[in-house]
């Protein structure tokens, strides 16, 4: 691809984003300098401020926050509204991370898009000033020409990273959500749950309600100050609104205050179970303005809904679960989860990136498995070394490890050695979710169970 040729192909376009600076790939260490609005601000300016002309659900958090994102969009369009979704990052295809009414964004408008986006990188690249966009900032851009280019009435955008220097907090939002927050990304966040609240907090606006899933004290404490000096009301789990039954023993009824809501989801995992809650406390504050929410749409939205590589049970005979955790709060919900099984052999199969505790999550992992299968993931710079994931595996457990260099290798490790009746459970990454999720979509004796 030249200048002079331009972008006239889905692979020239996505090859030109990914020519940029990726920080979800880079293998270099970062810091909060590396995230600065004036670039997005920028672009945004050049390409005729695309963020102002449609109103936007923004939601934050350490985990949860993709899951709750698409419940809300789920929700609005049930009621009937064309709904964009912005959300990273992708697990089979690029595009998943435009969606309108539920449908990754079609090729001709991510090609017309990319074009102008390009144009006008290419212009800035040439000034001096250091604002060169980044492939994720490029990413939002193209979401919100998208969006704008569609008419589409609302758009739920997922935060990238912590939030007060994301490129998504330009947005004008009509309401903001913090569905969790542990400790994620502290080389850059910091390392205290508060120093993290910060971050999440900063894309709180003036008298905009915010609604909060939160639940660490600290974390509260912190939500609840912005608040209170912006003005903005404030709704948070346990409080003003939650939900009843995640004990197990109980139908699930979600309440607000004086409302209650049924609901029959499939993923009853307490997590799964606060971000619906959280769901649909946005959808209500949003139906009390200007926006004629259901209690039908919103609990066909939130019923519906279905979350990739998220507790996500991809196969039977043998049992493989598909979840991306790859933090301490994550892990936790896999935990949890796992607890509930009846699976008596139990597999995992581990990777993880250069920034995340791998000690901690293998700490908290190896002790749950009869079996351990450690890969090295390979779309990613950033993929922890399979020989230092080995050394740390071994310095928690006396147990024997499997080393597999590729994840390919390591599926076909875990169905030799694990029995119909037991289960195989991947964890660790969204980039090796997504490389198992494509061998076994593949997988001659499995392709019918792989959504």
């Amino acid at each position: 691809m030249t200048k002079a040729s331009g972008i006239c192909s889905r692979q020239n376009a996505i090859a030109f984003l990914y020519s940029r600076i990726d920080y979800e790939r880079i293998s270099a260490s970062l810091s909060a300098s590396d995230f600065k609005l004036d670039r997005m601000r920028n672009l945004l300016q050049r390409i005729g401020n695309p963020h102002l002309k449609t109103p936007v659900v923004h939601v934050a958090g350490t985990k949860g926050k993709g899951s709750t994102a698409g419940m809300i969009a789920a929700g609005l369009n049930k009621a009937g509204y064309q709904v964009g979704l912005f959300t990273s990052p992708h697990i089979d295809q690029f595009e998943e991370r435009v969606q309108i009414n539920g449908e990754p964004i079609d090729e001709p408008l991510l090609v017309t898009l990319v074009e102008q986006l390009r144009s006008v990188a290419m212009q800035i690249d040439a000034e001096a000033g250091g604002l060169n966009p980044t492939f994720f900032e490029l990413t939002t851009a193209l979401a919100w020409l998208a969006f704008a280019a569609r008419g589409v009435d609302i758009a739920v955008l997922e935060v990238g990273l912590g939030g007060r220097l994301d490129s998504t907090n330009l947005c004008h939002p009509v309401a903001t959500v913090i569905t969790t927050i542990s400790r994620d990304h502290t080389h850059i966040l910091g390392s205290r749950i508060e120093q993290i609240a910060h971050e999440k907090a900063g894309i709180l606006k003036p008298e905009i309600p915010v609604i909060s899933g939160v639940a660490a004290p600290l974390a509260v404490r912190v939500i609840e100050d912005a608040a209170d000096r912006l003005h903005c009301r404030l709704l948070q789990i346990d409080r003003e609104f939650g939900i009843d039954g995640t004990d197990g023993t109980r139908p699930v009824t979600f309440w607000k205050n004086d409302r209650r809501l049924s609901l029959s989801l499939t993923n009853r995992s307490r997590h799964q179970l606060r971000n619906a809650a959280t769901a649909c406390a946005t959808l209500l504050t949003l139906n009390e303005a200007e926006w004629q929410i259901s209690d039908e749409s919103i609990r066909h939205g939130i019923e519906t809904f279905r979350s990739n590589c998220r507790l996500q049970i991809i196969c039977r005979e043998p049992t493989i679960l598909l979840d991306a955790a790859h933090n301490w709060a994550s892990v936790g919900a896999l935990s949890q989860t796992l607890s509930a099984t009846s699976a008596e052999h139990r597999l995992l199969i581990f990777a993880t990136s250069r920034d995340k505790d791998a000690s901690g999550l293998l700490r908290r992992l190896l002790p749950q498995f009869h079996t351990v299968i450690l890969t090295e993931y390979q779309t990613s710079p950033r993929a922890t070394p399979l020989v230092d994931l080995a050394a740390i595996a071994r310095t928690l457990s006396a147990q024997p490890v499997h080393v597999r260099k590729k994840t390919d290798h390591a599926v076909q490790t875990a169905l030799s050695l694990c029995p119909a009746d037991g289960l195989i459970c991947i964890a660790g990454s969204f980039f090796l979710a997504a490389e198992v999720r494509s061998y076994l979509r593949d997988h001659p004796c499995l392709t019918t169970a792989v959504n």
